[in-house]
């Protein structure tokens, strides 16, 4: 189990790098109308999510790492479950995978990216906690 203080709970539920409690996203990846749009700040310990302009450009190199990740998983998996597909089937399963994770991959990119320059605080989390009992 994934929890609370650990940079994958954060990541993968896409929350706050700091209290791991509030959201990051504006909505839900898979809302086309505000696809991958990252909050101003986090609603529960008010931090900054944007610390510069165009800050969330680096994510996309993460994106292309999160993307090879994905194609390779495809990979593994057609080898384990012993499917005989051609290469052209093989790319385009995988193709397919990536154009349906897309949204995903971007989301889980800009988060990775926010949790490498912003750190979970036990004591801020603790507080935000307080608050909401």
């Amino acid at each position: 189990m994934i929890n609370k203080g650990n940079k994958l709970h954060s990541i993968l539920g896409l929350k706050c790098p700091r209290c791991h409690q509030g959201k990051f996203l504006e909505s839900h990846p898979y809302n086309l109308s505000s696809f991958n749009q990252v909050k101003d700040e986090c609603p529960k310990c008010g931090l900054k999510y944007k610390i510069e302009p165009s800050f969330y450009y680096g994510s996309m190199y993460v994106s292309y790492g999160v993307g090879i990740a994905v194609a390779v998983a495809v990979y593994v998996l057609t080898v384990l479950f012993k499917l005989n597909l051609g290469l052209a089937q093989l790319f385009g399963l995988m193709v397919g995978v990536l154009l349906l994770a897309m949204p995903w991959i971007g989301a889980v990119s800009k988060s990775i990216w926010a949790n490498i320059f912003m750190k979970y605080d036990a004591s801020v989390a603790q507080q935000v906690r307080e608050q909401n009992t």
